[in-house]
């Protein structure tokens, strides 16, 4: 049995985004209310995070989260990266490193933004991390199997996830035909849907769709969506009965 948790389900502002007054973001909803992307995927006895963004620290209290075997980072972008030092007291309650994987560029980056974590001589209480680079070969965690998936994020190139029949993909804005060939037979997507308009670098909410109809998935959720997109209870009146609306704390169980 896996179970999956979406932790956060907005954009880079999230959702109320700061200033704005439109009906998405006044709305009583909780279901409007979207803290930065991210998922948490429980396979058997394994633990997993999916990308650890600034509202880390908010998301794993709120789902009570108190262990993670690794971090699996899409790429490097803030939204995605910027709360890895939230995961300390996860990382002292197991008293070992965090396993981090990832491409090598955006090891890189961790390695330049949490620099004080790899230091010969850390401060106390600084955190350990393990960083495992990794490219489009499949690797383990524990006994999980995971299948890199090469996503285009405009022109950056970034990783989707998958992991037995889940798949977890973000920020896309184009997969090749060899990628979505490797994403047949899912129980269950999540895919990025911006907003109703096109956009650069993100899927919206029709090219989500016609990526949805083509990889087939059982079921698929929507996620990093924007207030643009409008309020959750309109545009989940318009989804097709395999897709859903994410929202935060949204959880669904696959077989595997």
């Amino acid at each position: 049995m896996m179970k999956v948790t979406l932790l956060g389900t907005g954009t880079s502002q999230g959702v109320p985004v700061v200033g704005c007054d439109c009906e998405v973001c006044r709305s009583t909803d909780p279901r409007d209310n979207r803290l930065r992307t991210a998922a948490y995927v429980e396979v058997d006895d394994v633990r997993l995070l999916i990308d650890a963004g600034p509202d880390l620290r908010q998301q794993l209290l709120r789902e009570r989260i108190t262990k993670v075997d690794a971090v699996l980072v899409t790429h490097e972008h803030k939204d995605h990266l910027a709360g890895l030092d939230d995961i300390r007291p996860v990382y002292f309650r197991q008293k070992r490193p965090m396993d981090i994987y990832a491409m090598k560029r955006v090891l890189d980056v961790v390695r330049k933004d949490y620099d004080y974590a790899f230091k010969e001589n850390p401060y106390p209480g600084a955190p350990a991390f393990q960083l495992h680079p990794i490219r489009y070969d499949n690797f383990y965690v524990n006994n999980v199997e995971i299948q890199p998936i090469q996503v285009r994020h405009l022109m950056l190139p970034i990783l989707g996830y998958r992991i037995g029949p889940f798949a977890y993909i973000t920020d896309a804005s184009f997969l090749a035909e060899t990628e979505i060939a490797r994403l047949q037979g899912l129980e269950a997507l999540v895919v990025n849907a911006l907003h109703r308009e096109k956009h650069y670098s993100h899927f919206n909410l029709e090219q989500a769709l016609q990526f949805i109809d083509i990889v087939k998935p059982k079921h698929a959720y929507l996620t990093h969506t924007s207030h643009h997109m409008g309020l959750y209870a309109d545009v989940a009146k318009i989804l097709p009965p395999n897709v859903t609306m994410g929202y935060d704390g949204l959880q669904f169980t696959i077989d595997r």
